[in-house]
């Protein structure tokens, strides 16, 4: 065991031995005083307790929103569309739970006070109420429908259809970042087999450069047959880059996403969505940026701000280092930033140059031009 686990076991044992000690003296005390005056001296007690807390408890909850709201990411207006109807639906459920929240509590502590034990009352047994049972039953029902009902439109605007121009990009996880990949000229993505899988030979998503085969095997590993896929030129174009995702402001973006090896999870915090990344299982969401990040950076009034992907499912040791970013850019700036980028299967397979001429021909020219100059000076 270690140091810690020793301490912690330590203090969990002084603690119990603590507890007991307090309460054989509470029992010792009581045998003194009489049972019953020392049952009436500890109700009020634990009744204006009650209260003491219910009055630090709501003072607690104050002084935390004060101190850790303007650290949370509320404070930023979401950087995408579908993003700024998620925040008012969580601004309704946490007023409305906010509200519920507050009578609870302040009726719990506060009845546990007034209503405290007293022998010049008798406690008024209720055990029945059809209409208080309804109406305690339908209208957190029916308010829980409305929030889960708006919950499920926004789900499924946000995976549904993207508008018919929006870009597309698809991002692909693997343990432990991000590749994401964008169409060429063509606007068509190229086809993938996983076992193309190459990251020596620069491809890292599988895509179909060559023709590839693909040998069946039955049960006992027996060769069963074979199949040819035929290299696809749409992904002779395409572009793949790991070190950002570049979006355009007030451009819709369809964002299609992978997983190359365990299940990841696509996290956008700023813009308010997460989808999971499932291997073999491509899953789709779509939205528009209202802000670029250079807009950001005022808005936040933080000069190094960047939009970050994080994976918000655990997927093995280094889940913590899995962060990507988003570059959210002008249209002027993403065309430039593309025009600089060269295509995966250029990158793999450059073009070869023209081989350069032998040394000895280059001798021979410059001989050659010698004797041009020769001749033509003695003409002169």
């Amino acid at each position: 065991m270690t140091t810690t686990g020793i301490l912690l076991l330590a203090i969990l044992i002084l603690g119990f031995l603590i507890t007991f000690q307090i309460a054989k003296a509470s029992e010792y005390v009581s045998v003194l005083k009489g049972e019953k005056k020392a049952f009436e001296q500890n109700n009020r007690i634990n009744a204006f307790l009650m209260v003491v807390f219910l009055v630090l408890g709501l003072i607690g909850v104050w002084w935390c929103n004060k101190m850790l709201y303007p650290k949370t990411l509320m404070v930023q207006p979401s950087a995408s569309d579908h993003g700024e109807n998620i925040d008012i639906m969580l601004k309704i459920t946490i007023a409305i739970t906010g509200v519920v929240f507050l009578i609870t509590q302040v009726l719990l502590f506060w009845f546990a006070y007034k209503y405290q034990h007293s022998e010049k009352r008798q406690a008024f047994y209720y055990p029945h109420n059809n209409k208080l049972e309804v109406i305690w039953t339908t209208v957190p029902a029916i308010t829980l429908c409305v929030l889960v009902g708006f919950g499920l439109f926004y789900w499924f605007r946000m995976t549904g259809e993207a508008p018919q121009d929006a870009m597309q990009v698809e991002i692909t996880g693997k343990q432990f970042g991000w590749i994401y990949r964008y169409p060429g000229k063509d606007n068509k993505f190229g086809k993938k087999y996983y076992r193309n899988i190459d990251e020596a030979a620069g491809n890292q998503l599988g895509l179909l450069w060559t023709d590839t085969t693909i040998v069946k095997k039955d049960k006992n590993g027996n060769v069963a047959g074979t199949a040819k896929l035929t290299a696809d030129p749409d992904g002779f174009d395409d572009l793949i880059d790991n070190s950002a995702m570049y979006l355009v402001k007030g451009k819709a973006v369809k964002l299609i996403i992978n997983s190359r090896d365990v299940i990841h999870d696509v996290g956008l915090s700023h813009f308010r969505l997460k989808m999971d990344a499932v291997p073999g299982t491509p899953t789709t969401m779509w939205f528009t940026p209202l802000y670029t990040t250079e807009e950001m950076k005022k808005i936040t009034n933080n000069p190094k701000f960047e939009y970050e992907i994080s994976c918000d499912q655990m997927c093995g040791n280094g889940h913590y280092s899995m962060k990507g970013i988003i570059k959210v850019v002008t249209p002027e700036e993403f065309i430039l930033w593309r025009a600089k980028q060269t295509p995966a299967y250029v990158a793999a397979f450059p073009p070869q140059q023209p081989a350069a001429k032998p040394a000895a021909d280059s001798a021979t020219a410059t001989g050659a031009k010698d004797t041009l100059k020769t001749v033509v000076s003695s003409h002169k």
